[in-house]
């Protein structure tokens, strides 16, 4: 969600006062991470998850702000959307039985919150994209109500000075044009995060940025958009678009945008990414708090705007340490509790993997091919070819299967991750990969049976989402 803040509107002395702020909190991480002062506790793992409120006609409900005053828990809250809401577990140190624990967790709270929608007569569901969203759901109407949102939508309107074009072509075409921020809802995810060492953060990040690809073909969950049939995972370039104001310059790649797969691997220091922020990303929200700059709350708002697929985060220990996170924005929503924390064990025992071999001078794929790699898998899944380490190209399926799902295993024993978790997760892997069976595969061979009855794919895809089974093995 991020932070609220309490303006909605500003003048140009918020801006600079701001700037100030920014550059002072700028120069003060930069010392303590020259000094060594960040945390270096073990590695942390968390995440957050945006699902939907439904009507029994599979329609969005907004109907969030009732949901959340009446269930009252302290880890679901509201999204941009009125028809969307967050939920969170908390954190748990990355060993052991870590999985199974996050899935206990995040299923008895899943569980309060599906009950709860019932109560209401809503359904609570959670996809990359929902199939039976219309253009006309997105309006400003159906944004929460919150000084953030409104103030996001005037500033990046004001930043673009025109109407927002989405133009996506995958296997069908779709061309529409928007006047607020509102496309963003409907894009759904599962942020998976790592509290990381500080001397292994920028490791961590750039391996990250290479397990991209892998993540976002295996987690694929929203081929459809207004009716049409796009990318395997269509939230990609709808949320690129969506927040579009246009380029900056400075990267070395060309213009920097707001939401993208970032301009290059942290070289030296995850700090270069916050300093990227200042240097080269305008303010959106300059929010003023009176607090001391250790607080970084300036330099954690700035950045709350900018919107890279792995991005960095500044938080604290429960001392007042501050600590490095690496936020993982690839994943869909869903389709499953199993599958999203399945997921997240791949995610992690790939990235531990990736992060030890680059530190230790290996791992050596280009950004620019890490990158081509993540905007293929996006838009073709599975079947998508992707460049390796020796410049060869292979089909994704067959690398992770070969490959990466050795690698996850390896980094999970190295974190010391119990063999039921890290075999039972990493099974479900393989069983998705012979299945052949994303949630974007699953929603596509369904309408291929059930032409264009999006209500009814979405009714069935509940059920299954109910059964708790995972996607690989859902039946039409």
């Amino acid at each position: 969600m991020g932070q609220e803040i309490h303006a909605a509107a500003y003048q140009d002395a918020d801006f600079q006062r701001f700037r100030q702020r920014l550059s002072t909190e700028t120069e003060l991480l930069a010392r303590l991470i020259k000094n060594r002062a960040c945390s270096e506790a073990e590695p942390v793992a968390g995440f957050e998850i945006e699902a939907w409120l439904l009507d029994d006609n599979m329609r969005p409900a907004p109907l969030n702000q009732a949901f959340l005053e009446s269930f009252a828990h302290p880890m679901a809250g509201p999204e941009l959307a009125k028809f969307n809401i967050e939920l969170n577990t908390p954190p748990v140190p990355l060993t052991g039985d870590a999985f199974s624990r996050m899935h206990a967790d995040l299923q008895n709270t899943w569980s309060q919150a599906e009950q709860h929608a019932r109560q209401m007569d809503l359904n609570l569901l959670t996809i990359g994209i929902l199939p039976t969203l219309q253009q006309s759901d997105l309006h400003l109407g159906n944004m929460s109500d919150m000084n953030r949102y409104r103030a996001l939508n005037q500033q990046i309107l004001r930043c673009r000075g025109k109407p927002i074009v989405l133009d996506i072509c995958g296997h069908e075409h779709l061309k529409v044009e928007h006047h607020d921020v509102m496309l963003e809802a409907a894009t759904t995810s599962f942020q998976l995060h790592i509290q990381t060492p500080l001397s292994i953060a920028h490791h961590i990040y750039n391996a990250s940025i290479i397990a991209s690809a892998a993540m976002v073909a295996l987690d694929a969950n929203a081929p459809f958009l207004f009716g049409k049939d796009l990318w395997a995972e269509t939230r990609i370039p709808l949320f690129e678009q969506a927040i579009a104001t246009g380029g900056y310059a400075g990267a070395a790649d060309g213009p920097l945008h707001r939401v993208s797969f970032g301009s290059d691997f942290a070289r030296q220091s995850i700090l270069e990414c916050f300093v990227e922020n200042q240097q080269h990303f305008p303010i959106l929200l300059p929010e003023y708090f009176d607090d001391a700059p250790e607080a970084f709350q300036h330099l954690r708002l700035h950045n709350g705007t900018i919107w890279r697929w792995n991005r960095p985060l500044v938080g604290f220990d429960t001392d007042g340490t501050p600590h490095i996170r690496i936020e993982h924005r690839t994943p869909a929503a869903g389709p499953t509790v199993l599958d999203m924390i399945t997921n997240a064990a791949f995610y992690y025992g790939l990235v531990k993997n990736l992060a030890d071999e680059r530190q230790a001078g290996g791992a050596e794929l280009s950004f620019a091919q890490a990158k081509d790699n993540f905007y293929q898998a996006a838009r073709h899944g599975l079947d998508s070819h992707v460049v390796w380490y020796g410049e060869h190209k292979l089909r994704l399926a067959v690398l992770i299967e070969q490959e990466l799902l050795l690698r996850a295993a390896k980094g999970l024993q190295a974190l010391g991750i119990c063999i039921a978790d890290r075999d039972g997760y990493l099974d479900l892997i393989r069983r998705r990969l012979a299945n052949q069976q994303t949630g974007s595969d699953w929603q596509r061979r369904f309408i291929k049976e059930n032409p264009r009855d999006f209500v009814e794919l979405m009714r069935v895809y509940l059920r299954r989402q109910r059964s708790g089974e995972p996607v690989a093995a859902w039946g039409i």
